[in-house]
């Protein structure tokens, strides 16, 4: 850190901590109780009704229409938190190495006593404490605590855990640092998911253009007299899918819930949506077109309704399976990814897109030769968007490999931001 401008402390001291090293010589090494308490008023009474939850390293009031499923039959086993404190999911450290652990309220609310709620005591500043075990668990410092054979924390894994405090008035310096460091850092991250964005459409125009128009700008061409392609060249055809592509939903075999449960496989299971679980066997060693036939995600206008399945892998009776009868198979893979099936879509509540309402749906057919140009057009277009995108991936990777260092290196007293 010191060749980015930032200065240490003057001395340091052994913290006894192998995840800490060295930390300022004037700061309290102690056990967690010097500075935190565990937090355990019930919501007897129904004192709270705002129930919350941690997600994504964050504590958010839980939206009441999505509260379905195990909900309690009453609130008043759950426990009371206040803004400031800090919410640790302790459950199953053995078999999840990946979710962020800890987060920091600022609602009022009740969570399940399932969560540790930690409180802070008055010489520990609530964010100042969030910003070092959020440090911790990135770093996965909880994972050599726990016990039990699915290794859940407790509040004793807390008490005795070793935290470096500085005073209240420097506490207070480097959570206004972070603030600063760390919004500067996602601000310049959104720019980049932005700019990928922007990268995806871009790509996603130029090869619906080329798809659907062709590569000579000077050929003639005629109206599709369908909306979504618009133009086409004049000696390219029209087709139905049902004439263009072969239905292989015969090979379509669902397998429950129930019966995959427990048998996580190395097979990718399609759905509707895509990739939903893995299973132990496969129907299909082939590049196949899959569509989706009913689901929520047909009237979904950010995620495609077709999508390719390569090597092997299992379908389930949620998507359509097509095959090309025509050579070429990207261009109608990009074909398919493009298309707009809006108006064959039927319901609302339960929508669906039926098998011969599919087959309906009009497709350019463009001769061999240009199917074949357009695919070399796609894979060069491609290469450049990919590795454009790549680089902006590098970047944001980078900037938040910078952010976990900055802040873990000013709450352990390796850079003196005051």
């Amino acid at each position: 850190m010191e060749e980015l401008g930032y200065r240490p402390y003057g001395s340091y001291k052994d913290s006894h901590a192998s995840w800490l090293g060295e930390v300022p010589s004037d700061w309290q090494v102690g056990p967690g109780r010097i500075c935190i308490y565990e937090n355990r008023d019930k919501n007897t009474g129904m004192k709270e009704s705002t129930v919350l939850s941690l997600s994504y390293g964050r504590v958010i009031v839980k939206d009441e229409d999505k509260m379905t499923g195990l909900v309690p039959e009453s609130y008043e086993t759950y426990q009371i938190v206040q803004p400031g404190d800090i919410i640790i999911r302790g459950t199953d450290l053995q078999n999840d190495v990946t979710s962020l652990r800890t987060g920091l309220a600022k609602d009022h609310g009740i969570i399940t006593s399932a969560y540790i709620n930690l409180r802070p005591k008055p010489n520990a500043y609530a964010e100042f404490l969030h910003y070092l075990l959020h440090s911790y668990d990135v770093k996965k410092v909880f994972y050599g605590l726990g016990s039990g054979l699915r290794q859940n924390l407790s509040y004793v894994d807390f008490k005795y855990l070793t935290i470096p405090l500085p005073s209240l008035p420097e506490q207070r310096a480097i959570v206004a640092f972070l603030d600063d460091k760390c919004a500067k850092i996602e601000g310049a991250v959104k720019i980049k998911e932005d700019q990928i964005a922007l990268l995806r459409e871009r790509r996603q125009i130029i090869i619906q253009d080329a798809v659907t128009g062709g590569l000579n700008p000077a050929a003639p061409m005629k109206d599709s007299g369908i909306d979504w392609i618009g133009q086409i060249p004049a000696h390219w055809e029209l087709k139905s899918i049902r004439y263009a592509f072969r239905f292989r939903n015969y090979q379509r075999v669902p397998i429950s819930a129930s019966d995959r449960e427990g048998k996580q496989g190395e097979y990718p299971y399609y759905g509707a949506s895509g990739i939903i679980d893995y299973v132990q066997d496969y129907i299909f060693d082939e590049d196949l077109i899959l569509i989706a036939e009913d689901g929520a995600n047909l009237l979904s206008k950010s995620t495609p309704l077709a999508f390719v399945a390569t090597g092997k892998y299992w379908v389930n009776n949620h998507a359509h399976i097509l095959e090309p009868l025509f050579p070429g198979f990207k261009y109608w893979a990009e074909l398919l990814s493009a298309a707009d099936y809006t108006v064959y879509i039927s319901g609302s509540a339960q929508p669906k897109l039926t098998r011969d309402r599919l087959g309906s749906v009009r497709v350019p057919v463009p001769p061999a030769d240009e199917r074949n140009a357009i695919i070399s057009f796609i894979e060069q277009e491609s290469d450049k968007f990919r590795n454009a995108i790549s680089i902006k991936e590098r970047q944001i990777a980078a900037l938040k490999e910078y952010k976990t260092s900055l802040i873990n290196a000013a709450v352990t007293g390796k850079i003196k931001v005051i």
